[in-house]
């Protein structure tokens, strides 16, 4: 958010900027949604992927474990509660305990559950971004800005329009930096366990955190994790646990159906799936840059404390992202505390050309999934691009870093 007069990339602008991308995408979000009935105006169901949320839950409250991974018995069930939605199939990845989560609103007609889960997803997704935003105090005076550009993040938007559980995703991460930031490694070993429920969101962090033998948080992301499976086999039994294994063992042959339009995917995996057409090239070269990814961002974090947590948690959010085997377009909303953290960074630094490049590239990552589509015809994901990019920048800064006393004292390293 500098304003220097030679940077580009000024405050006025970036409001500007920010107030456009709002107004275009909700304005025509709503425009597009506000029909009669459950169809937009596209003829789609409105809420999308939210509809096999409300099937996993209607599932759970009739105690039908066993159709919890049937594709033919969910698609009958979804019609019959919803009959907008009839020919409407998904793969069904999640756990089982997931299908309990929502058992609630499954209580309630499509529509109102509908709204409950905007309301929820858009509350916590507001929570985050101003707990992030308080926890940095070089913002404090740009409160208005950020809430206008956390509004505009396109990955919200995308979140809102499927209907998603990614804001679930962004809470467990942010629960996570305050528990760091605290040193409670344990605790945020146990946040970081929460995201079974999208196991490839956390394999990244879990990977950084064994490599630096952050053991307290290994630890309790473990318990976490299997105390949440565990609720599924008390609810139905062992058996479909073990169908869920065998669905994520089987996956890869199951990304087609997975992800039908890889264009609106943002990891390596579909970047090199989409460039390069032969499948064992295209997962040689996934293999090769995730260790790369992988690499500078555990430097980043055996750097500290010289290197403050807003940098190096950044460069996780980062690899998280470019790590995941599967991460749609709304799954980006995880990095929206990475944008307020390194904000706050910038805000406090000189203008040198490596804080000039670290704010176009974090420009970047955040307008970029706007241009997915183009991917279609291109078969290049630029937002994979920029944030690779930002997490290499983010490793240079991190190797000439030397933070005052101040920073240091409240730098922590979970592996300390």
């Amino acid at each position: 958010m500098a304003t220097h007069t030679r940077y580009w990339l000024t405050l006025r602008r970036l409001r500007a900027h920010g107030a456009i991308v709002a107004l275009c995408l909700w304005s025509l979000y709503l425009w597009t949604i506000a029909t009669p009935g459950l169809q937009d105006r596209n003829g789609k169901l409105k809420g999308t992927d939210f509809l096999h949320l409300y099937t996993l839950g209607s599932l759970a409250v009739a105690h039908r474990g066993a159709d919890l991974y049937d594709i033919n018995a969910q698609a009958a069930l979804a019609a019959q509660r919803v009959p907008e939605a009839a020919g409407i199939r998904y793969l069904p990845l999640y756990p089982p305990q997931v299908s309990t989560f929502f058992a609630p609103l499954a209580h309630l007609s499509y529509g109102w559950a509908l709204i409950l889960w905007w309301c929820l997803s858009g509350a916590i997704y507001a929570f985050c971004c101003y707990s992030i935003w308080r926890a940095c105090p070089n913002l404090r005076e740009y409160g208005g800005t950020v809430a206008l550009l956390a509004l505009a993040l396109p990955a919200f938007f995308h979140l809102i329009a499927w209907g998603q559980t990614s804001a679930i995703a962004l809470a467990c991460f942010t629960g996570m930096f305050f528990l760091l930031r605290d040193r409670h490694e344990f605790l945020a070993g146990l946040v970081l366990g929460c995201l079974i429920f999208k196991p490839q969101l956390a394999l990244a962090a879990v990977i950084v955190f064994i490599s630096l033998g952050a053991w307290k948080v290994v630890a309790g992301a473990a318990l976490s994790a299997a105390a949440q499976l565990s609720i599924g086999v008390l609810y139905y039994g062992i058996e479909p646990f073990r169908q869920w294994m065998r669905m994520l063992r089987n996956v890869r042959a199951l990304l087609p159906l997975l992800e039908p339009n890889p264009y609106q995917t943002d990891s390596l995996r579909t970047f090199w799936s989409m460039l390069v057409p032969r499948p064992a090239l295209s997962l040689a070269l996934y293999t090769l840059s995730a260790a790369i990814v992988l690499g500078l961002t555990i430097a980043c974090w055996r750097r500290s404390p010289t290197v403050p947590l807003s940098l190096r948690y950044s460069a996780l959010l980062l690899a998280s992202v470019l790590l995941a085997p599967h991460l749609t377009v709304y799954d980006l909303v995880i990095l929206a505390p990475a944008f307020i953290l390194l904000a706050d960074w910038l805000v406090a630094q000189p203008l040198a050309p490596s804080t000039r490049q670290l704010g176009t590239l974090l420009y970047l990552v955040y307008m970029l999934p706007l241009l997915g589509f183009s991917a279609r015809w291109t078969h290049l994901q630029l937002s994979v691009l920029a944030m690779a990019a930002a997490l290499y920048l983010i490793w240079r800064i991190s190797c000439g870093s030397k933070a005052p006393e101040s920073v240091r004292d409240q730098a922590s390293c979970a592996g300390s």
